[in-house]
């Protein structure tokens, strides 16, 4: 910033501010309004009740520009100084500040302990001397100047903050689908399978009543369920035809390498992909791999990701398979219920089928070539 704008800063047009005084007495509105106006202050308004005072403060917090400097008798009927202090400061939001400057004939020490503990910030005495009205009032509203400017300055800090937190979180969500789709590059026959494992299991744990936040989280996740099979060698990992045990057990370790590759994540995001890589292989009935885990030990979102992967497996086409047609995937998927399957998870899953005709036919455009395949418990990789 420029020096010459910077003074700037520093010396604000205070002539501009928005002054409010009340007192009931008549001749003194009059006098410190005609003094006020003598020093530059193009913006004064007076009235000798306090209530219209009151319903002018609140007209300024509502609707026109607000005051920025309340100039108050202590001494009024109706709505005496001190109440009305408690109701003004009451009512300013939490990061304002609005200078209030008593008027006073004859100020004892405990009415001004308790304007200050009200809210008050400086006492004026009556009769009133024109100097001395200038430097106080001068200070009260370079005061709320140089507020209203670090609020100013917070707010647009704020914003900087949240935009580089945007951009920070966009970036790293870019590079969690760059490397969904860098596993996915390796083996280009599953086409865009990790996206939709990601949505449906999305869509399952909506069903199973997940919380929105995590729901989001699970749709980024589970894309990256397959992400350790960068470590499959390619004539492991594109083979047309069944593999061979010893092919298997090396196809397997692509959940160790992607947990590995996965572990020690610092957001949510990360952590959860952790955990579905390395569990979406374990089955309800303890069969699956790596660990062998049974029921509810096996981590919810492994239970949902690996509903929705073998599903989306099974209606897809592969070197080593075809298609199989809708209905006799969800055969499937109901017939492994309590087996390899947790059994709600394909109770949400059926649901979601029979309540969202609109999913149904999705699911039948992506089963368009249907025809017959092997039974998963021949291949629990390649089903």
């Amino acid at each position: 910033m420029a020096q010459s704008a910077v003074r700037d800063e520093l010396r604000p047009d205070l002539n501009d501010a928005q002054i409010l005084i009340v007192d009931d007495e008549l001749a003194n509105t009059v006098l410190l309004e005609r003094i006020l106006r003598s020093c530059g202050y193009r913006h004064v308004t007076a009235t000798t009740d306090p209530m219209e005072a009151w319903a002018l403060f609140e007209g300024g917090l509502h609707g026109r520009r607000p005051f920025d400097l309340l100039c108050t008798d202590l001494h009024m009927p109706t709505l005496d100084g001190l109440a009305l202090i408690g109701r003004v400061t009451a009512a300013i939001p939490e990061d304002d500040f609005l200078p209030i400057l008593v008027l006073t004939a004859d100020l004892q020490p405990e009415a001004e302990r308790e304007a200050l503990a009200q809210g008050a910030q400086d006492f004026v005495t009556k009769p009133f001397h024109k100097e001395q009205i200038r430097l106080r009032v001068g200070n009260l509203l370079r005061t709320r100047h140089l507020h209203l400017r670090l609020r100013e300055h917070a707010g647009r800090l704020e914003e900087l903050v949240l935009e580089r937190t945007i951009e920070l979180e966009a970036a790293r969500l870019d590079a969690v689908e760059r490397l969904a789709a860098a596993a996915e590059y390796r083996d280009h026959a599953t086409g865009r399978h990790a996206q939709r494992v990601g949505l449906l299991a999305a869509l399952l744990g909506e069903r199973l009543g997940l919380p929105s936040d995590e729901v989001e989280l699970l749709r980024r996740a589970a894309p990256l369920h397959d992400v350790g099979k960068i470590g499959i060698p390619d004539h492991i990992l594109l083979k047309p035809g069944r593999l061979t045990d010893d092919e298997f057990a090396q196809m397997k370790e692509h959940v160790e390498v992607g947990s590995r590759l996965l572990a020690h994540g610092r957001s949510k995001l990360i952590n959860m992909a952790e955990r579905i890589a390395a569990f979406h292989h374990e089955r309800w009935d303890g069969s699956g791999y790596p660990q062998g885990l049974r029921g509810e030990d096996i981590p919810l979102v492994g239970q949902i990701v690996a509903v929705a992967d073998v599903f989306d497996t099974l209606v897809h086409e592969r070197p080593y398979k075809r298609a199989w047609p809708l209905d006799e995937a969800v055969a499937e998927i109901r017939r492994q219920r309590d087996r390899w399957f947790a059994p709600r998870v394909v109770d949400a899953f059926l649901g979601i089928l029979g309540d969202q005709p609109d999913l149904i036919s999705d699911l039948d455009a992506i089963a368009a070539e249907t025809g017959t395949g092997d039974p998963i418990a021949g291949d629990p990789e390649r089903p």
